[in-house]
Order: structure tokens, then C-alpha cells, then sequence
């Protein structure tokens, strides 16, 4: 086994019920949930483990689904499991990463993201912007097309055959039919509260790079990958401006993980909730080794297969 990766999802994979067996097993998972609850004033047990509306809206996602992620990372540490050589995650999943990393608190995170989620909801206006997977088509095909189009533009570049577009609703509906006249085998609108990552946000990361100047930034104990760049980031001083131009730019993934399998990563552990990543990752690489730790029980397979520190 080579280096290892650990990998945290972003918007999109969250679930009711996500962590709850963590809580109940974990002292550390429980003590993640609290703090989370104290400091955002939140029900982060109601808001994560039983059904309701909040939980697809993106100011209530994004802390329920750091808070998740961190939490099972609170219970791998707690039992010991080997420590990753790097770090990275999907859109909000990096500041999972950067906890991980070292970079900042786990509180800090839950904070940030929290006010994150609530300056990309107020953003645009519901039903303004939409966000659409392109599947089938090359990236650069959807760049050349989206080139003379207006108020669109790629948000995510996923795994080969996946792109994500995103920005105001007729502009993302006229790219819709543009790229499947042009070849792509199908469009889907994605169930979203925002043109994510689109330069609609603009805006919301400028106020959020306010909100960052108090957040606390340590040397990195691991490296992480950054979305804005898929480069590692192993200093402090451009982390903040990499966060504010996140929000409007597109996220990177494919990018990333080849970047940690040229560095020698060829085994990657997908933390929280679903096996979206995963699914990215064996369509990148066919050789990438993948684990999840989604339930209790994967806790058990990882210690088997990585041993502890």
C-alpha cells in the first residue's frame, strides 16, 4: 500500500440519519454533535438524523454535513486508525480536509461553514439560478461551447463523463439543449438552492473572506489539495483567498485526485456520507483502492485493512 487519502464529500450526499450511529457509539463522534449544536445554536441531532425539509437547504447542509463528516473523523482518531498522508474534499467537504489537514479547528470549520452556507443562500434569489450535470462529453467540449454563452459556466469538474454547469436558470437551460445538440448523451438539473459555484457568487465570497479574517490558520500537520487550484496547499498564506474564490469558481475534483495519484496516493477514504466520491475516484482511476466510512461497521474493515498508528 502506497500513500493514503482521505477524502470528504461535499453538498448533495446528505441523508437523515447520517451520523447517528456515530453519536451512539462514539464518545468523541457525541462530543462533535454538541459542540456543533452549541456554537451554531443548532439541533445538529434533529437537523442530521431525522427527516425534515432543512436538510436539503444549503445554510442548514453545509454545517449538518461537516458536522457528519467530522464527526466519524472524531471516531477514526479515537480507535486509532492510520493517519492519512493528504488530504481534499468536494466543494465544502474541503474544510472537512483542512480540519483533517491540521489547517483549522474542527470548530472553526463548523463555524465557517455555517456562515458559508447562509451567504450562498442569499446569494441569488430561489429559483434565479440552477445548477446541471453534463454526462457523456468531454470537458474541453463543454468549455468550447459554454465560451460565447452568457451567465453559465462550468462548477464542477467531477470525473471523466461528469461535468457540472451552473449559473442563472434560462442561461443554464439554454446550455441544457446547447451541449446535448452538440453530443452529450444527457442533461440532468440538479436539486439545488443555488447557482453554486458560478460567478452568481461572487459576492457571497468576497463577504466571506471578511468572515474569515478572525478564523485562526496553523501550519499543516498534513498537506491538503486545494478545488481552486488542485494543487497541495502546505502553507497558510494563501488559504483564506483559495476559500473566498471557491465559492465562485469551479471546483476541481478530477483535477485533484489525479494530483494525489501522480504523487504516489492509491488509496483513498471517502468520509461521510454516501459513496459520491468514490464513484468519482474508481472512474478517474481504475486502480484507486477505495474504502468509505459511512456506517459504524466500516470502522472495523478500515482497521483491518490499514491497521492503526
Amino acid at each position: 500500500m502506497g500513500r493514503i487519502a482521505y477524502v470528504f464529500p461535499g453538498q448533495g450526499a446528505q441523508k437523515a440519519g447520517m451520523g447517528r450511529d456515530f453519536y451512539e457509539n462514539s464518545p468523541a463522534a457525541a462530543n462533535v454533535f454538541e459542540r456543533a449544536g452549541d456554537i451554531l445554536s443548532l439541533d445538529m441531532k434533529a437537523l442530521c438524523f431525522e427527516q425534515n425539509e432543512r436538510l436539503d437547504i444549503t445554510e442548514y447542509t453545509q454545517a449538518a454535513m461537516v458536522t457528519t463528516s467530522l464527526s466519524m473523523l472524531a471516531a477514526m482518531k479515537d480507535r486509532g486508525l492510520r493517519e492519512p498522508d493528504v488530504t481534499a474534499g468536494l466543494s465544502l467537504g474541503e474544510y472537512c480536509a483542512m480540519a483533517a489537514a491540521g489547517v483549522m479547528s474542527g470548530e472553526d470549520a463548523i463555524k465557517t461553514v455555517r456562515r458559508r452556507g447562509i451567504l450562498m443562500q442569499e446569494a441569488v434569489p430561489a429559483g434565479q439560478g440552477a445548477m446541471a450535470a453534463v454526462l457523456s462529453m468531454k470537458a474541453e467540449d463543454i468549455e468550447h461551447i459554454l465560451e460565447n454563452m452568457e451567465e453559465v459556466q462550468i462548477a464542477n469538474y467531477n470525473c471523466p463523463g461528469q461535468t457540472v454547469i451552473s449559473g442563472k436558470a434560462e442561461a443554464v437551460d439554454r446550455a441544457c439543449a446547447a451541449l446535448q445538440e452538440a453530443g452529450a448523451r444527457r442533461t440532468v438539473k440538479l436539486n439545488v438552492s443555488g447557482p453554486f459555484h458560478s460567478s452568481l457568487l461572487r459576492e457571497a465570497g468576497e463577504k466571506l473572506y471578511e468572515a474569515l479574517a478572525p478564523v485562526k490558520l496553523m501550519e499543516h500537520e498534513i498537506p491538503y489539495v486545494s478545488n481552486v487550484t488542485a494543487e497541495y496547499v502546505t502553507g497558510t498564506d494563501s488559504v483564506k483567498d483559495y476559500l473566498k474564490r471557491q465559492v465562485f469558481s469551479p471546483v476541481k475534483w478530477q483535477q485533484s485526485v489525479e494530483t494525489m495519484l501522480s504523487s504516489g496516493v492509491d488509496t483513498f477514504v471517502e468520509i461521510g456520507p454516501g459513496k459520491t466520491l468514490s464513484s468519482f475516484i474508481k472512474k478517474i482511476s481504475r486502480d484507486a483502492v477505495v474504502y468509505n466510512v459511512e456506517i459504524w461497521e466500516d470502522l472495523d474493515t478500515l482497521e483491518a485493512v490499514l491497521g492503526r498508528n
